[in-house]
């Protein structure tokens, strides 16, 4: 079995930053692969090397053995890749049905007279995508939301159109940018259902970039860490949250070079801090990091 999609020593620059510096991973057939690191990592920049909206400084990306990086997003999307936004891209005066059937545009083949007249080949075209639409809707539990706009949906109903309108491409590889971004636990835990059908109910490998580390360890087969665009480590999702590496871009270096406890304050013993003070050296965890940033 060869591997569906292949980054090769991949590397992009900005003017003087390297957002992603040398980069090379596989993804396998009916996998998900999973993308992490602090904000301003480079994954979600990796996200748009391999959809085409960046063209590499340096390296490679291969789908299914031939190589897309000179390819336009048009073009990729044709051949089975289909991607969400870490910020929703929906056509808020649009309704679900509308905004899934947007999906199938790409496999349009049609000309514009052909629409215009609404030829036979138009009508089964229509026919066809309307099909894998409701198809989409009723894997999704869409369905009450089928006719309604989209600007008044509430925000993790709109998650689940966007990923939606993904599916509706009928996809090779998905490629999901923050998928639990602004959702509650409950959203995210349902959200992580969504993930785990798509690749065992659909055969849909999965490329994520996520933040949240408990839908991280549900989900994934395999976890890449990143920081500042360079590889931290490779493996599952325990080997790699429990790596040095990782854990000191978290938590940004070690025990010891932490600042020093402030002395006590005067006439205390220092067992405790005075009364009415707070002092705590608590960690933040490998969840997501500080708001901000671009990831």
């Amino acid at each position: 079995m060869k591997p569906l999609l292949q980054v090769e020593r991949l590397s992009i620059q900005f003017g003087g930053l390297k957002a992603v510096d040398n980069v090379s991973f596989e993804i396998w057939p009916n996998e998900v692969f999973s993308l992490i690191g602090p904000n301003g990592a480079g994954k979600t920049t990796i996200f748009n090397l391999i959809s085409g909206l960046y063209q590499p400084t340096a390296g490679y990306v291969t789908f299914e053995g031939e190589k897309i990086s000179h390819l336009a997003p048009y073009e990729i999307a044709r051949l089975g890749i289909a991607r969400t936004f870490q910020n929703i891209e929906l056509f808020e005066h649009a309704t679900v049905m509308q905004n899934l059937l947007v999906g199938r545009h790409c496999h349009r083949h049609t000309n514009w007279l052909q629409d215009l007249f609404f030829t036979p080949a138009t009508r089964r075209a229509e026919l066809q995508f309307r099909r894998t639409v409701e198809e989409v809707i009723e894997f999704l539990d869409l369905q009450h939301y089928r006719d309604q706009m989209v600007a008044g949906l509430p925000y993790g109903v709109r998650k689940v159109v966007e990923l939606g309108r993904a599916l509706a491409m009928r996809p090779k590889l998905l490629l999901l940018d923050e998928p639990s971004s602004g959702l509650n636990v409950e959203e995210t835990e349902e959200m992580g259902f969504w993930i785990e059908d798509i690749k065992h109910d659909l055969g849909i490998t999965v490329l994520m970039v996520e933040h949240d580390m408990g839908l991280v360890s549900r989900v994934s087969d395999r976890v890449l860490a990143l920081n500042q665009g360079e590889m931290l480590a490779l493996g599952t999702s325990e080997e790699v949250q429990s790596h040095p590496d990782v854990v000191e871009a978290y938590l940004g270096g070690a025990d010891e070079d932490l600042p020093p406890t402030p002395p006590p304050a005067e006439g205390g013993d220092g067992s405790s801090p005075p009364a009415g003070s707070s002092m705590s050296h608590a960690a933040p965890g490998l969840g997501r990091p500080g708001a901000g940033g671009e990831s």
